[in-house]
């Protein structure tokens, strides 16, 4: 039995070296393929986040709106003022502007100054306005 199992082992052979390169070319253009793709992913997924970040500091803002009573206002807030109802918001340079029209009865958001302005591939250098409407419709196209 013994014997058997030596022979076995004695033929057996490793592979060659023309084995050994194509798996090394095939792993190098897999590696090609799939590391741009994985940029993209993360790129991808850090607008969308700033969207997000966006979209939330627009809800806090309504928020504020809504506890101080706050009617038939136009008002700026800037992050110091929204600090009690954001939590974990990395861009602090942002204002957030709130516009009243007294017609409708309604309230119209907007926020400049933060990274989300990047995203909607605003040509400004974050001083104009993205209104809330901006924010969602790039959201759901995405």
């Amino acid at each position: 039995m013994l014997q058997v199992i030596g022979k076995k082992f004695k033929n057996q052979r490793g592979f060659t070296l023309i084995e050994l390169l194509a798996v090394i070319v095939i792993l190098g253009i897999i590696a090609a393929i799939a590391v741009p793709s994985i940029g993209n992913v993360i790129n991808d997924s850090r607008q969308k986040a700033e969207v997000a970040e966006a979209l939330q500091i627009i809800d806090a803002t309504k928020l504020l709106v809504a506890n101080n009573n706050e009617t038939n206002a136009s008002q700026t807030y800037a992050k110091t003022d929204l600090d009690t109802y954001l939590d974990h918001v990395k861009d602090a340079n942002f204002t957030v502007k709130v516009d009243y029209n007294s017609t409708s009865g309604k309230y119209t958001y907007s926020i400049k100054g933060h990274d989300a302005d990047k995203v909607l591939k605003s040509d400004d250098d974050g001083t104009t306005y993205k209104f809330e409407q901006d924010l969602i419709d790039w959201q759901n196209s995405h």
